[in-house]
């Protein structure tokens, strides 16, 4: 046997254990590639461990809060549907969400706008100018008219009722407007020729115009003590529910002037003080005679207010 073939068993013997070693490598490293996964699979190392109990924990805590929250939901569901209820049946009414006065009508105006070219939006803002421009002569004109009324009036102005009977500078304190309203004794509609002002007993009560005290009518009755007003011109105004009286029969009073101090006399479900106006022995509507410490905003949230369902506490 020559050198040479010697020479190439050699480098096949080598080639054999290169390709098995080669061939081992392979099997170790996908044995050890296997082993991490099925490893990886089953266990978990000491971070992903850790991580994965963090959030095993938050998971948990999202969980008891989404019960909470769906919980808390559905009671405040219930308490608003009862709360709805309860006003419905004082009230005789769906409650009112002042919030959303003509919000309907501000979003109907937008969504328009966004659709109309700019020729089609100045053609119409022309037209509401010069509808407004008419509306503005015409009140004018009213307002003129007004102020000559008011001129013949001369002095007669102050004993006609022109401010509320008691603070209420936020027109918070109205409980019942004037017309049908729930009866609290009755549990039935009744006529509530006046307006209710839901304030605490001892509370300062104003004479709303220049006049002269006419009567004081007795605690026994069921308006409870009253002072009735006149004021000359046909208008009388009368203050019920009274704590105590600070004026006498035929005194004469000024506009502004603390008369009595409110209370909870007579058929009263709580204290409080009934007002009216009476215009020739005719019971009117006491909301259209504040125009004197009124805004045309503030005139306008308390007919709201009195318009939106309420029940009278006599």
């Amino acid at each position: 046997m020559g050198k040479s073939d010697k020479s190439q068993r050699i480098n096949r013997s080598r080639a054999t254990r290169l390709v098995y070693f080669s061939l081992k490598s392979l099997l170790w490293i996908g044995a050890l590639f296997v082993y991490y996964i099925v490893f990886s699979f089953f266990f978990d190392t000491p971070t992903e461990h850790q991580m994965k109990l963090e959030n095993q924990r938050m998971q948990a805590e999202y969980e008891a809060m989404q019960a909470r929250y769906d919980s808390l939901a559905v009671v405040l569901e219930n308490i608003d549907a009862r709360d709805k209820s309860v006003f419905r049946v004082l009230f005789e009414t769906d409650p009112y969400d002042f919030s959303s006065t003509n919000h309907s009508e501000r979003v109907a105006l937008h969504e328009a706008c966004l659709t109309k070219s700019y020729d089609e939006l100045n053609a119409e803002l022309l037209h509401r100018i010069t509808k407004l421009e008419r509306a503005i002569s015409k009140q004018q004109t009213s307002w003129n008219d007004i102020m000559e009324q008011g001129e013949t009036l001369g002095d007669k102005c102050k004993n006609i009722p022109a401010i509320q009977p008691v603070l209420n500078d936020k027109l918070t304190l109205l409980t019942a407007g004037y017309g049908p309203t729930l009866n609290p004794f009755y549990r039935s509609l009744k006529s509530h020729q006046g307006v209710d002002y839901s304030i605490g007993e001892g509370s300062s009560v104003f004479a709303t115009a220049d006049g002269v005290v006419k009567e004081i009518l007795d605690k026994n009755s069921t308006s409870g003590k009253t002072i009735v007003i006149d004021h000359g011109n046909g208008y009388k105004s009368s203050y019920s529910h009274l704590f105590e009286t600070l004026v006498s029969v035929g005194q004469h009073v000024s506009r502004g002037d603390v008369i009595a101090k409110s209370g909870n006399s007579g058929l009263s479900l709580a204290p409080h003080l009934h007002y009216e106006v009476r215009y020739n022995d005719i019971r009117v509507n006491p909301i259209h005679f504040f125009f004197m410490e009124l805004s045309p905003e503030d005139y306008q949230q308390i007919i709201r207010i009195s318009q939106s369902g309420m029940q009278s506490l006599d």
